[in-house]
């Protein structure tokens, strides 16, 4: 008689061996595959579609690559000019925009508070003649140093000139009062000299040797270390 017989190890009867698994079942090798071999069609379907998913990724990757770039360009930018606003002015100039190593265009405009400025009447000064405006974000925030810089330079035969676009005339004069703004500060009413100078964004900033020759132009606000660095050059 057998001892200790369990059900699933059952002896055959005086060989001492297991009982044969029944018919047809291997219960130590896999059961045979039932999966049908894929279409050659298929397969280059499938391989394309593979081929463009990764192409469409590795895209994306490259765009979002140049895009990272590119906003760290302005925001480099940015943070050396402290950005500038577009404007559109309407109507057409009679004279040619400035260029570096010609002639500036001569100008009238009254400040403010009623003073009649010309550049021609500047002759033998160098001129900064920066435009902006009082709805301007960037204009506002180096308005304070433009100030400061127009304190330090006009002893030293620099006349800083504040030409504002697009306002009205109470509307410079408030700001101007708010601030306590001792530069020449003056409204474009016409936009006749912004035209002359082709102006497309504010601040823009033209600077104008003592023989009245366009030396410099600048886009953007600027920092008061480059605002020194350029006036030093313009000093007759």
């Amino acid at each position: 008689m057998r001892d200790h017989i369990g059900d699933d190890d059952e002896l055959l009867e005086g060989t001492g061996q297991p009982e044969a698994p029944s018919q047809g079942v291997d219960v130590l090798t896999p059961a045979a595959s039932t999966v049908k071999a894929r279409d050659p069609r298929e397969r280059i379907r499938a391989s394309r579609l593979g081929q463009l998913i990764v192409l469409l990724v590795t895209a994306g990757i490259v765009l979002a690559g140049w895009q990272i770039v590119r906003l760290q360009e302005q925001a480099s930018n940015a943070s050396k000019t402290g950005g500038s606003t577009v404007v559109r002015l309407n109507g057409t100039s009679r004279v040619p925009p400035p260029t570096l190593g010609e002639t500036a265009t001569d100008f009238t405009y009254t400040t403010w508070d009623g003073k009649e400025i010309s550049l021609s009447g500047l002759k033998g000064k160098g001129v900064w003649v920066t435009f902006g405006a009082t709805w301007c974000t960037n204009c506002q925030a180096e308005m304070p140093d433009i100030e400061a810089a127009h304190k330090k330079w006009s002893d030293r035969g620099i006349a800083v000139l504040g030409i504002n676009i697009q306002e009205g005339p109470e509307a410079v004069k408030s700001y101007a009062e708010r601030v306590g703004l001792t530069m020449p500060l003056g409204l474009d009413s016409t936009n006749e000299i912004a035209e002359a100078y082709a102006v497309g964004a504010i601040p823009a900033h033209y600077f104008i040797d003592s023989d009245g020759i366009v030396k410099d132009i600048r886009i953007g606000g600027l920092a008061p270390d480059t605002m020194d660095s350029i006036l030093k050059e313009l000093a007759p």
